[in-house]
């Protein structure tokens, strides 16, 4: 049954174009090529990530956030009420109007306190400041290394320049090693970040983004195992880059660095446009569509790797339009207060994000329920 399940699994036709076999991929005369026992080694490497980023957030972030003043807010902690806790655990975190009702009947307390109750439950199990300061430190940082260290694979290679050489010679590539450690540490980052999704701050976008990593797990080995690198390193670098803006942006919003990660965010809205709604679709997913058939015929792979960059593409559209929403909101409440100095300050109050601005002397106020700054910033 195994032997019947394995030999499916490598059949040559899920992975490779027509007279093309296992066999013409084995090394010799010095070249070297991808093989699924490879990725082996992204586990080990996903368990030192987890490793070295306890250490980055204990002795390099948890000290920056003090230097920085970040401090957990003072939250007031609900009144004891085994009712409302067995409700809030079993059944919903945000009651609707008509089991408020019936939780007043049952309580004897009044509607206003039965949601002032659930509310300050929702906030003491949100995570602290200092958390989520170390967490978006760390993907920074990560995004950054990973960024530069894939620029500096690519920037003397011929395929960066001209995507029609992504297929010269495919599938007989050999590897090299920039490529297998770039793949390694991006795989193993990834395999981290869904082993600590149980710890890791969960926000409101918390299934896209468990979509988004499987399908850019499958993608980055799937693009091994069939000898697509180079097409994937391009991809892996594209992701990058804006990334390393949105984190950054996190960073300096916790610090109260306002001005700066407003900024930050403008430049990251401009170069997540630009990279994945347009030079994803139109440069890349272009170059897998068109270009390889010039080379082979259409197989299962070349329609699967296609579908699962359809897969993230769809992502990037979606994030797009809360990007683009944010960016809206921001602008048309920026006309308000343009030719004042303005003081930001934050406070979450259930779902919403409430900003207060001081205008002229006279504080104005603003709720921008499930706003991107919900999913990205809180």
């Amino acid at each position: 049954m195994l032997q019947t399940v394995s030999e499916w699994l490598w059949w040559e036709r899920l992975w490779l174009p027509v007279n093309v076999s296992w066999s013409d991929l084995e090394d010799s005369e010095g070249r070297i090529y991808a093989k699924g026992s490879h990725l082996f080694s992204a586990l080990p490497c996903a368990l030192c990530m987890l490793l070295v980023r306890y250490l980055f957030e204990r002795y390099l972030a948890t000290p920056l956030a003090d230097v920085w003043g970040i401090k957990d807010r003072l939250r007031l902690t609900v009144e004891p009420n085994s009712l409302l806790e067995n409700y809030f655990r079993n059944q919903a975190k945000a009651p609707s109007q008509a089991d408020v009702r019936s939780l007043c009947k049952k309580t004897s307390w009044s509607e206003r306190r039965i949601q002032v109750w659930f509310r300050r439950r929702r906030n003491q199990d949100r995570p602290g400041l200092r958390k989520r300061f170390c967490e978006a430190s760390w993907r920074c940082m990560f995004y950054m290394f990973a960024f530069i260290y894939g620029a500096v694979a690519l920037y003397d290679k011929p395929w960066l320049y001209d995507l029609r050489e992504v297929w010269a010679g495919f599938p007989k590539q050999s590897m090299l090693p920039s490529q297998y450690w770039y793949y390694i540490l991006e795989m193993g980052f990834y395999v981290s970040l869904l082993l600590s999704l149980s710890f890791d701050v969960k926000r409101k976008d918390f299934k896209e983004q468990v979509i988004h990593h499987t399908a850019t797990l499958t993608l980055l080995s799937f693009s091994w195992i069939s000898n697509y690198i180079r097409i994937g390193t391009l991809v892996m670098a594209v992701h990058d880059c804006s990334d390393i803006l949105l984190e950054g942006a996190k960073v300096f919003n916790y610090a109260t660095w306002h001005r700066t990660a407003n900024a930050m965010f403008v430049v990251f809205t401009v170069v997540f446009m630009v990279s994945r709604i347009i030079i994803f679709p139109f440069w890349l997913i272009h170059c897998t569509w068109v270009y390889p058939l010039d080379h082979y015929p259409p197989f299962f792979g070349y329609y699967f790797f296609n579908v699962m960059l359809m897969v993230l593409q769809l992502l990037h559209i979606y994030w797009a339009f809360l990007i683009s929403r944010m960016v809206y909101k921001f602008i048309f409440s920026a006309v308000r207060v343009s030719k004042c100095s303005c003081v930001y300050k934050s406070e979450e109050v259930g779902t919403y994000l409430w900003f207060t601005v001081s205008h002229c002397g006279s504080p104005v106020f603003c709720s921008w329920k499930n706003s991107v700054l919900d999913f990205f910033y809180y």
